[in-house]
């Protein structure tokens, strides 16, 4: 049965790296994003541009302290991750965990020990595997 289909959208690139940056470093200005973005080429204008956009989204809150805007997180990495695997999921296999299980073994990418450690955690007592919740 298909995933219901999601009304969030996942991160686009650039947003997900400066929310790398945020969920890395902590709550920020513009500057600070800015200066730890990977290739630092970004103009501070088009940081900035974002951070509003990833404001206006909810994706982060922001704080005026001294006539700057310090950015934080709302969204978490997980609820990320899990909002990217999703829309994955629906795009690409008509929302069918299965079918990317299958795809990742027959292009090899998941090796029999990888295999064994997803089956180590299958096993386990569900207690134990929601235990970072």
């Amino acid at each position: 049965m298909p995933r219901k289909k999601l009304t969030d959208p996942a991160l686009t690139p650039l947003e997900l790296q400066i929310m790398n940056v945020l969920w890395e470093t902590g709550p920020a200005n513009v500057q600070t994003v800015q200066a730890s973005l990977k290739g630092g080429e970004l103009a501070y204008t088009t940081v900035q541009t974002m951070l509003n956009v990833l404001h206006r989204k909810g994706k982060v809150k922001r704080l005026l302290k001294n006539r700057t805007y310090i950015y934080r997180p709302v969204l978490s990495r997980q609820k990320a991750v899990s909002q990217a695997v999703g829309e994955m999921l629906d795009r690409f296999f008509g929302g069918s965990a299965d079918g990317l299980l299958l795809n990742l073994v027959e292009t090899r990418q998941l090796t029999p020990e990888k295999l064994a450690r997803i089956q180590e955690l299958i096993e386990r007592p569900k207690e134990e595997n929601h235990g970072n919740d």
